[in-house]
């Protein structure tokens, strides 16, 4: 499998509809005027995830700051991603892409490699999105952990 092409600073975010949590559709172009960070996970529950989404959480949480809006995004089904929501207290939408159209459209589905052996699949990944709709920033490959804290760093400075 080739490898999806990757979105860099400036290019236009794609824009995209899907169900959340609850099945309601939810689309990028409904937070034009704002900043919105969107991310691409595996699989909610996962220990790596969890984290992120925690930390995702936490950071949306923090007291005293205009932060971004946060979007998550998996292939994960809307009953999995409200069991998920719903046992971590996460406190933005969670969107189900069963058939990876938004993650291909971002380069955030296809090879990787897992444990020392090449894989397809979901590529961590997390973009912010400027108010006009533009990628501010596209990082690909993203650990769980420490990734939200490296990132608000750079968001708040």
């Amino acid at each position: 499998m080739t490898q999806q092409e990757r979105l860099a600073a400036g290019d236009p975010a794609p824009d995209f509809t899907l169900p959340d949590a609850d099945g309601t559709p939810v689309s990028l172009s409904s937070y034009r005027g704002q900043r919105v960070i969107v991310y691409f996970y595996p699989a909610a529950m996962t220990p790596g995830c969890t984290r992120e989404a925690c930390d995702f959480r936490d950071y949306r949480s923090s007291a005293g700051q205009r932060r971004p809006a946060v979007i998550g995004i998996s292939p994960d089904q809307p009953a999995k991603l409200a069991m998920f929501r719903e046992r971590e207290g996460l406190n933005f939408p969670l969107l189900s892409d069963p058939g990876r159209e938004v993650l291909k459209a971002y380069g955030a589905f296809g090879e990787k490699t897992m444990y020392g052996k090449k894989t397809t699949g979901v590529i961590r990944s997390t973009f912010v999105i400027d108010a006009a709709g533009n990628v501010e920033q596209a990082q690909y490959n993203v650990k769980a952990t420490g990734h939200v804290d490296r990132l608000s760093k750079d968001l708040d400075a």
